[in-house]
Formats: structure tokens, sequence, C-alpha cells
């Protein structure tokens, strides 16, 4: 594997690594086999990588290559066939309160209100019923939700269910969000305004972000470095560093660097 940054002329530079900053996530050699009685597929192979505290990182690759199996064993819902997951060090063995999960398909509970909703894990875990309330007040304004605390979610729109849903997975206060691919169910308008949240949202809780996608444009636009992923069988091809700062916004895609990064990516994608 070898890490790329683009100059503005479009050469290929050797990336630094950022091993100076407190690594929140450690993927170390992961593999992942799905066993039939006839035959065996090799979903993972050997897949090493890291989330810095407090960056956001996407998985980029096409449909097939193993990223959301991937996110599944970080998130404790799938168990690895081999290697191993730490966050801040401890290994990761099952699902737990220290990462929050975000779904395509939203996930939320039809019965419950959006305030109930943002609540429910909290109250899994146990946390006092005045602590609670504060902190769903705390993420509604942050989602700007306020004004639809109470309604449920068939009254919401596709990007409003998708708030909700971040909201309630960053309500404990994981130490990392992993996102699989949210924004892929919602129109290309909704999912701009989506991705500009997601960047506001991220900049004010300073959570690390792992998440996966297929669309080049998003994970550009989006992360600081992308993984991007390689199938048959599943493993890290490139890791890219994005060289632009925090202040995102629509103009960097008029940027000729990143211009560069998408074309080289979308070639490196269907390669």
């Amino acid at each position: 594997m070898r890490s790329l940054e683009l100059t503005p002329t479009g050469s290929p530079l050797e990336a630094t690594s950022a091993g100076a900053e407190a690594r929140k996530l450690e993927v170390a050699g992961v593999s992942k086999v799905f066993r039939s009685r006839r035959n065996e597929t090799v979903a993972l192979d050997g897949v090493d990588l890291h989330v810095d505290d407090g960056e956001l990182v996407c998985l980029l690759g096409s449909s097939g290559c193993g990223k959301s199996t991937l996110l599944s064993i970080v998130g404790g819902l799938e168990t690895a066939t081999g290697g191993a997951v730490f966050i801040d060090g401890d290994r990761v063995v099952g699902p737990g309160a220290d990462r929050g999960m975000v779904f395509q398909g939203y996930s939320l509970f039809p019965w419950l209100s959006v305030a109930r909703n943002i609540q429910f894990g909290l109250e899994v875990v146990n946390w006092p019923k005045a602590r609670r309330a504060e902190r769903v007040r705390e993420l509604l304004a942050i989602m700007g939700l306020g004004e639809f605390a109470d309604a449920l979610p068939k009254e919401l729109s596709g990007g409003m269910r998708q708030r909700v849903a971040i909201a309630r997975a960053l309500a404990p206060e994981p130490d990392i969000l992993l996102l699989d691919e949210p924004f892929g169910a919602l129109d290309a308008v909704t999912k701009r305004v989506m991705q500009d949240f997601l960047l506001s949202v991220w900049k004010r809780t300073g959570t690390t972000i792992l998440m996966v996608t297929h669309d080049v444009e998003e994970a550009l636009y989006l992360s600081s470095r992308i993984y991007l992923m390689a199938a048959r069988p599943g493993r890290i091809a490139e890791e890219i560093v994005v060289p632009f700062d925090g202040s995102r916004g629509p103009t960097i895609m008029r940027d000729p660097r990143f211009l560069d990064l998408r074309a080289e990516l979308s070639d490196l994608l269907v390669g």
C-alpha cells in the first residue's frame, strides 16, 4: 500500500504519516472468511488501517469490496476470522457504547418520537433521567430538530430521519462514530445538505468518524484521509491524504487538486 498526496500539478508525493496523533481506532491484519458447505469466500484479507482522534476518515470502494463487512467488524457486529480491532488500545470483542453506528436505512423505531428515539440508547446504558433529558435537548439543538421533538419518523423527510439516526448514535458520547453509506438513499440535493450538516456536527462535537461510501466526490469532500479498498479479496489498495483544511465548501470542488484526486480515484476504483 502506498500513501498519496497530490500537489496542484497532480504529481504524487509520499505523504507524511500522522503517527504523532493519538490513534482512536486501530485495525490490525483483519481478515474475514465466509464459509458454507460448498465453498468459502475471502471477504477481507489482512486489512490494516487507523483513524486518529478527531479525524473523519472514509472507506471508499465499489460494491462487494468488503467495506461494510469491515465496518461491522469494527462495530462488533461481525467477528473477524483473523487479526484484531482496537479502540483506544482496548480490543473490540463485541458491540459497545464506545461505538455509535448509523446505517443507510435510518433504523429508527417508528412508534417512538424523535426525542424518544434519541433517548433510547441512553436508557440502555442507564444514564440518569435528568442527564438523559439534558443530552436529548442538546442534540435536538445541534441537529436543528427542536420543533420536531414529538414528531414520529414517518412525519419527517429522509434527511431529517438521518439527522435523528446520527443524533441517536451520538447520544451516549461514543469514542467513534461509524457511518455505513448514511446518505446513499437520499436525493442529490438532500445528500449535499446532509454532507455539509455532517461536517458542521463533526466540527462542533469533535467526534472521531469512520464512514463507508462508494461516492468518490463525497469521500473527497468530507474526509481528511481516504482508504481505497480493492475487492476479491477485500484489502486496502491505497491511502490518500486529502489536501484541504477544515474549511470545506462547494468551492473546493473547483480546486485543481480536488479535480485531480477525483479523476485518479475514479480510475483506481474501476481499474
